[in-house]
């Protein structure tokens, strides 16, 4: 009996046994097909990826356009073709502008002002169209052209750069406009152009200056008028220590009133100071008033000197000195 329960519970074991491997066997197969499966659709998107590769490499460029490409006959033709237009749109405009600009005194110098602005601007937008619009070339080629030539030309030309980047600062910083008169290292006239490189002014003496922009920034400006067509001027007339200063200053006042030149919204200013010269004690009388235009300064200080002098002179408050003649004779 005992060795009958024995076998039993040996049967049943081995069976207990035999089903658990059946199960593990189950499941080992059911996993071997889902890493199969997996694996097939691993193999799938691979290839997939590497036809999208394949593809890409045949539309993408081989390599940079050659210079042949960015550099021809028909695009050097049509550079030229812009680059004259360019240059005689940006003079005739330029030369329109003067033209109104001197058939008015009020806004001569406001008009002028613009000029400068017109002529870099147009510059900029002429290289920018051959470049951007014309040659086209890749950015990165633009980039590393850009970079050689720009340390080329900062080693080449090192004043030309600093007076152009004086001429833009000039610009942007208007110490003085076209049409202003201004002194600058002893150079005193009339500013006619500011460009990139220099500015040119005009003296007294119609004398026209170039001055590097450069030097400009590196001197103090005296600027007489400041934007305004009417400026300050100052004539000097020396007189005796004992003179009457009323009666001057009313004369230097009546003559400069009624000067054609005269800009009666300012005022009329009459100084006395004492001055040692030629060994004696003068006053110098200071007459400052302001013109209409300024280019009539010098008319006007001409003319103020010539009729206050006059009549200072009918006054007798002047007098000239008779030079005597000593007659000798051989004895």
């Amino acid at each position: 009996m005992k060795r009958f329960i024995i076998i039993l519970i040996s049967i049943g074991i081995s069976g207990y046994l035999s089903a658990q491997q059946t199960i593990v066997d189950s499941s080992s197969m059911d996993s071997l097909v889902t890493i199969s499966e997996q694996t097939e659709q691993v193999i799938d998107s691979l290839n997939e990826l590497s036809a999208n590769a394949q593809k890409a490499d045949i539309q993408a460029p081989s390599g940079p356009p050659s210079i042949s490409e960015i550099i021809s006959l028909s695009k050097i033709f049509w550079a030229i073709i812009f680059l004259i237009g360019g240059y005689l749109f940006i003079r005739i405009t330029s030369k329109i502008l003067e033209i109104f600009a001197e058939k008015s005194t009020q806004y001569r110098i406001t008009i002028k002002s613009f000029i400068p602005v017109v002529k870099i601007l147009g510059w900029i937008g002429l290289v920018f169209v051959v470049v951007a619009g014309i040659f086209q070339p890749p950015a990165a080629t633009l980039l590393a052209f850009s970079a050689s030539v720009g340390v080329a030309i900062g080693f080449a030309s090192q004043d030309i750069i600093k007076n152009i980047f004086g001429g833009v600062m000039i610009l942007f910083d208007r110490p003085f406009k076209a049409g202003d008169k201004i002194d600058v290292g002893g150079n005193y006239g009339e500013v006619v152009e500011i460009g990139l490189r220099s500015t040119r002014i005009v003296t007294p003496d119609d004398s026209l200056v170039s001055i590097p922009n450069g030097e400009i920034m590196n001197h103090s400006v005296s600027n007489a008028n400041a934007g305004e067509p009417n400026c300050q001027v100052v004539a000097e007339i020396y007189l005796p220590i004992d003179a009457d200063t009323t009666q001057c200053r009313t004369i230097a006042t009546q003559a400069a009133v009624v000067s054609r030149y005269i800009y009666m919204n300012k005022p009329i200013t009459i100084i006395f100071s004492n001055e040692f010269k030629d060994r004696q004690s003068l006053l110098k009388m200071k007459i400052k008033a302001y013109v209409l235009d300024i280019r009539d300064e010098f008319k006007f200080k001409s003319e103020m000197t010539e009729i206050v002098i006059k009549k200072l002179l009918e006054e007798k408050i002047l007098k000239v000195k008779e030079n005597k003649k000593v007659n000798t004779s051989e004895a």
